[in-house]
């Protein structure tokens, strides 16, 4: 009987592997192109990067509840470096895109705000609210 019970298993498990990747293989990635040149491309995809080490170092920073490196992290993503996106990519990113971006910054610097006196419950559930816009722009856009 474990034999038979193993056998549907493994097939269980193939088949939903199987499917999984023939579904990838039809998916179009339907995401809005930012449109932007080689030279804005890595600029912009640079500062995705620094927001993704942000995060890391918020959420060390909450493991080892050390406020100072949740501030520090949070700030090197916040109203800093939305205004140091050069204005050639600015002028490019549709409203849509906009009104996620500002909106994330600012929730980077309401969490170095946090830092200072919440909780690291409250400090996590913020950082949690805070992905949340990234993956909601990262589904929505993309650089080609």
């Amino acid at each position: 009987m474990k034999k038979y019970t193993y056998s549907i298993l493994l097939y269980a498990i193939i088949a939903f592997f199987a499917s999984a990747i023939a579904g990838d293989m039809d998916k179009r990635d339907n995401r809005i192109s930012l449109n932007l040149t080689v030279l804005e491309k890595n600029e912009f995809l640079s500062e995705m990067r620094q927001m993704l080490v942000s995060i890391q170092g918020i959420v060390s920073g909450i493991g080892e509840e050390d406020r100072e490196l949740i501030i520090r992290y949070a700030r090197s993503s916040g109203n800093r470096m939305a205004r140091s996106t050069p204005k050639s990519i600015r002028e490019k990113l549709p409203q849509r895109f906009k009104i996620i971006g500002g909106p994330t910054h600012m929730m980077f610097e309401e969490l170095a705000i946090r830092a200072e006196t919440d909780d690291m419950d409250m400090i996590t559930r913020q950082t949690g609210k805070l992905m949340k816009q990234c993956v909601s722009c990262h589904a929505i856009f993309k650089t080609d």
